[in-house]
């Protein structure tokens, strides 16, 4: 299997980064329900779970930074024959989805109200707690921190967590399903096969 990407198909990398964006996004949706659903406020395992969630949200963040990067200095695979309209579909699907892994752990990171201990290894400053929050938001908006978290949080959980970004990730499902087992063509297996 290539590194890289080729013609025909996703190279190695962009397949890791792929399924590991994937596989932490549903970590972070596993840990903040956990969370919700199963501990007390105030508790170690309540702690627990959202610092997992945080160090999670993080690694989201350097990840689709690779990605993009990734993105910008490789090939893309050829299309599959497809309508002009399945094309631009596809395309403001992906905007979308990339969109959401940018936004979600950013506004994740500037409405959080305490400090990120990354993994249980190394804490990681509040965003209140940084001289760009500083100059940004208390002296050029002038702004608290829970004026500043209130629309910022509600993006975070009640718009895009609670439900656009299960809506775009179903699309993007339902797409490759679509193109493996409806067109017969090569979308999916661009993604899962060395061949």
């Amino acid at each position: 299997m290539s590194i890289r990407n080729t013609a025909e198909n996703y190279g190695s990398i962009a397949k890791w980064l792929h399924w590991m964006t994937a596989i932490l996004f549903l970590g972070a949706y596993i840990t903040v329900y956990f969370r919700h659903w199963f501990t007390e406020e105030k508790t170690p395992e309540n702690w627990a779970a959202i610092q997992l969630h945080f160090s999670i949200g993080v690694t989201i963040a350097v990840i689709v930074a690779l990605r993009i990067i990734w993105r910008i200095t490789n090939r893309k695979p050829n299309p599959e024959p497809g309508t002009h309209l399945e094309h631009q579909a596809a395309r403001v699907g992906h905007y979308a989805l990339y969109a959401i892994m940018i936004i979600m752990p950013l506004t994740g990171y500037l409405g959080t109200g305490g400090a990120t201990e990354y993994f249980f290894l190394f804490d990681i400053p509040k965003f209140e707690d940084t001289p760009i929050f500083v100059s940004l938001v208390q002296e050029s908006l002038g702004l608290t921190f829970k004026e500043f978290e209130k629309p910022v949080d509600f993006i975070h959980k009640n718009i895009l967590g609670a439900w656009l970004v299960w809506i775009l990730i179903l699309g993007h499902v339902l797409a490759a399903l679509y193109h493996h087992f409806v067109k017969h063509d090569r979308t999916l297996l661009k993604m899962t096969s060395d061949k």
